[in-house]
């Protein structure tokens, strides 16, 4: 299978491991790469979700073309239908949208290679993303003359600055680690032997926080950001109050004051 899982403590890792083809994925691969997901946002073990790339050469270069097929319905009433009927049909490119999935976990993006096409896509919609100095991106869809289909070009200008977002789905160019981290693509780059270890603390960190709390700035971070300031704050302000009477805060309040780490258990 070319979706590797593993729980390392209150940490998920996810690696796309299909290496003969630089991790691009297949229907079956993508398919899989979703259930995952779910099933990381179902298990209470899991806190955080570190997403990387088997290999030395790539974190994932986009779909695999091998069995991909147009649908037989045409393209129109293949949208209509549900994701995985169109992927049953052949169509891959709704599986890269993982915002239907509701994964409120905090999500980490290794990228230990080249982050092309749906990969980037992938990678644009984890909330952290750290790259291997020799890492490289970029949405080359324009070259063969189509666009990235997942949402890329608009999770891009989110990212970075219009005119660097702009240049790179224009172009088609990659980018590199360097200029992905001056731009603000990823949060830092690193030596290949050392992405890995460093991403796995960063989630260990933020997973040793209250995991309600880390779910809900996730949640309001995503669904929020469009709104005027009176609506974020009195969204802000439920969760807030959600939060207020869980056993976590009492918790997180009692080591406080007990000057001991608090031992959140996600109530």
């Amino acid at each position: 299978m070319a979706i590797q899982f593993k729980i390392i403590d209150h940490v998920a890792l996810i690696t796309l491991d299909a290496q003969a083809s630089n991790n691009a994925l297949s229907l079956g691969d993508l398919s899989s790469l979703r259930k995952t997901l779910c099933a990381c946002q179902d298990d209470e073990q899991v806190r955080v979700i570190v997403l990387t790339g088997a290999g030395d050469r790539a974190f994932c270069s986009g779909a695999s073309h091998k069995d991909l097929l147009l649908s037989a319905s045409g393209f129109v009433a293949a949208t209509l239908k549900s994701r995985e009927t169109e992927a049953e049909e052949g169509g891959a490119s709704r599986l890269f949208d993982l915002s239907d999935l509701d994964v409120w976990k905090p999500m980490i993006a290794a990228i230990n290679g080249a982050c092309l096409g749906g990969g980037l896509e992938l990678a644009l919609q984890c909330d952290l993303r750290m790259a291997a100095t020799d890492a490289t991106f970029g949405l080359p869809e324009v070259c063969d003359a189509t666009i990235p289909a997942a949402g890329g070009v608009q999770y891009l200008l989110r990212a970075v600055p219009a005119a660097h977002a702009m240049k790179m789905a224009l172009t088609g160019d990659p980018v590199s680690a360097q200029q992905a981290l001056d731009m603000g693509l990823i949060i830092e780059q690193l030596p290949r032997q050392q992405l890995l270890s460093a991403a796995l603390s960063l989630a260990e960190r933020i997973a040793a926080n209250g995991p309600l709390a880390v779910q809900s700035i996730k949640r309001l971070a995503l669904q929020t950001a469009h709104l005027a300031p009176r609506d974020f704050v009195n969204q802000a302000h439920l969760h807030w109050g959600l939060l207020r009477d869980s056993g976590d805060h009492a918790e997180g309040r009692m080591a406080q004051a007990e000057q001991r780490p608090p031992k959140y258990t996600g109530t």
